[in-house]
């Protein structure tokens, strides 16, 4: 039993997957294989993806900061949709099949972003972490050049390249490169799919990898390049001391087939020194891995009431794999690819809430499974009733008509958010917390007509909640949304004013006094290069724990001052959107450092 905590069925879309990461988020990678006396048979990854089928999906995608990336486009199958203002995309009844799933995203301004999942029976809930298509170097056609990464990573090309048709192009060349480590604890969110791969022999293999780069080549007008036919470029990836003490002598390199979904074995890598270094012949996001045979595997955990545990990491190691960890979603589900013909330990532990304790009492071994597996797992130890708390109400929209496709977001204190799907008009949400007299913040969002409730505050009454009635009224076309000191995110949907001119974008805030008590403001300067933005910027606004001392605007002081900017989308002219997303590190003129992160949502107006 836990006593003194109060937690569970915590949606909480920031950090749950529907899916096992025991494909790439070992905590101490061995290097080796699964050499098992009993090999399991093999299968083409179209063979193990089994029949046709629909699932619901709801996501989130943001940027390197954890800002929400809105308007982005999502596609799953054939169903398409955009992020809203807070990055979230919900798509239901999506083409998929029984044991995979692909989610892509595509946005102006990054890389595009995907992920594959083995989809369970509730909800499919995942987020992906956009990584920013900023030029690292610019090089010419026809020069032999280095790019490289203050970590390591780099890329050697010939200066031969072609344009999309294969023709071959000339000029200059910009490119972007990125280095993904598998000790960051963000990579699962940053990679494409997930780590299914299909051998050279077409059989289906689950990957450990041991590092991986994403290359892209565009032209000086934006459009997509890439190597000249029958030429190479050379790759270096720089191995992680926690992942070098296993690391073999060499290593197949996989590539990333984006229309596919999942990693293709293409050549391999010879481990030079503390990198690992191969030559491709077309760039996309290329791994180095180890690869085993897998099987499928579901868990449905609950308590002895049979309630449904959300939000409950599953640690799973095994013996030649290291460990890896999902995460059970609203309906306590959680469904992945594990190693084959090998004993698994698991330990269940608590996400993101209560300093992550471990469940007392609740270790266990399980497997060896040499073909896909359902476990019903029922957790007597973790006790909760008393502390469950429900959170119920109505979600209308402004003529009193239910919600059919929407969701509610929440936060009890100052904790991480959690999301609930509105379908019908009403939501329940259970959650166990361990604040006493825990307040609560709500924003309700119809999804189809880009309306919001604004924030509403409560109070819990333990253990039930009825929040009443919510109404969608506020019109949320354009926006701007901070966090400063990772604080309450402050939101900005009306008085703002943006004017474009030849060579600077203006941003302008103010109450609606038109006063200079409360504003933000921001101007950037233009050049023919962007999205690169740069140029002033300035930030005030009251109860943020930004404190100066003269009005605003105030500017950020110049020294120390690292805030990076974003320029993802750019319209051509008046009521079309511009996108910026930024963040970074500053100090106010008091000389007291500060975090600020973003998204500005907004139409020009000139």
């Amino acid at each position: 039993m836990i006593s003194q905590i109060k937690l569970l069925n915590y949606r909480n879309l920031l950090v749950l997957l529907t899916f096992f990461c025991f494909v790439g988020c070992n905590d101490e990678p061995t290097g080796g294989t699964n050499d098992s006396s009993t090999p399991t048979p093999s299968m083409t990854l179209a063979e193990s993806f089994g029949n046709a089928s629909n699932s619901d999906f709801m996501g989130r995608v943001v940027d390197l900061q954890n800002n929400p990336v809105s308007g982005a486009m999502v596609q799953i199958g054939n169903s398409t949709t955009d992020t809203d203002m807070n990055g979230v995309f919900i798509i239901r009844d999506a083409q998929v099949y029984e044991k995979f799933a692909y989610v892509k995203v595509e946005k102006a301004g990054f890389l595009h972003g995907s992920r594959s999942v083995v989809p369970t029976a509730g909800i499919n809930q995942v987020q992906i972490m956009l990584l920013p298509q900023t030029v690292t170097q610019t090089v010419s056609s026809g020069t032999t050049a280095t790019v490289s990464l203050s970590n390591g990573a780099a890329v050697d090309l010939s200066g031969a390249y072609s344009n999309a048709d294969g023709s071959d192009y000339t000029g200059d060349v910009q490119v972007t490169l990125h280095l993904l480590n598998p000790t960051d604890e963000d990579m699962q969110q940053q990679m494409p799919g997930m780590l299914l791969a299909e051998n050279l022999q077409n059989e289906a293999r689950m990957l450990e990898t041991l590092g991986m780069v994403a290359v892209e080549l565009r032209s000086d007008t934006g459009e997509k390049l890439n190597l000249s036919e029958g030429t190479t470029a050379t790759i270096t990836v720089p191995l992680d001391p926690e992942t070098l003490a296993g690391a073999p002598n060499e290593i197949p390199l996989w590539y990333f087939d984006e229309e596919k979904g999942y990693w293709i074995e293409e050549g391999s890598a010879t481990l030079q020194g503390t990198n690992y270094v191969g030559t491709v012949s077309h760039f996309s996001f290329w791994n180095c891995d180890i690869p085993t045979e897998y099987v499928n595997i579901c868990m449905n955990i609950t308590d002895s009431n049979n309630t449904p545990l959300s939000n409950i990491k599953v640690d799973i190691e095994s013996e030649f794999n290291g460990t890896r960890y999902g995460i059970t979603n609203d309906s306590g589900e959680v469904c992945g690819i594990i190693p084959a013909n090998q004993t698994l330990n698991l330990q269940y532990f608590l996400h993101n809430i209560c300093n992550n304790i471990e469940i007392p009492n609740s270790s266990e071994t399980v497997g060896p499974f040499s073909e896909d597996t359902t476990l019903n797992i029922v957790l007597d130890a973790l006790e909760v009733e008393e502390y469950l708390e429900t959170i119920t109400g109505v979600f209308n929209n402004c003529d009193g008509d239910a919600i059919v496709n929407g969701y509610v977001e929440g936060s009890i204190g100052n904790g991480i958010p959690f999301y609930s799907i509105v379908t019908d008009g009403t939501y329940e949400i259970n959650v166990l917390n361990c604040i006493e007299n825990a307040s609560i913040s709500i924003t309700g969002f119809d999804f189809d007509n880009l309306q919001s409730t604004g924030e509403i505050n409560y109070t819990l009454t333990s253990p039930e909640t009825d929040l009443g009635t919510l109404s969608a009224c506020n019109n949320v076309e354009e926006f701007i949304q901070y966090s400063i000191d990772d604080g309450q995110i402050e939101y900005i949907v009306s008085n703002i004013n943006v004017s474009v001119q030849s060579d600077f974008i203006d941003i302008q805030y103010f109450d609606n006094d038109q006063s200079w008590d409360t504003c933000f403001w921001i101007r950037g300067n233009l050049d023919s290069n962007y999205p690169n933005f740069e140029g002033m910027y300035s930030f005030n606004y009251q109860n943020t724990g930004l404190f100066f001392t003269e009005g605003c605007p105030v500017y950020p002081s110049e020294v120390n001052n690292e805030i990076t900017f974003n320029l993802s989308s750019f319209g051509n002219s008046v009521g079309e959107y511009i996108d910026i997303n930024f963040g970074g590190d500053y100090e106010d003129y008091q000389g007291v450092s500060h975090t600020i992160s973003g998204v500005i949502h907004v139409k020009r107006d000139n």
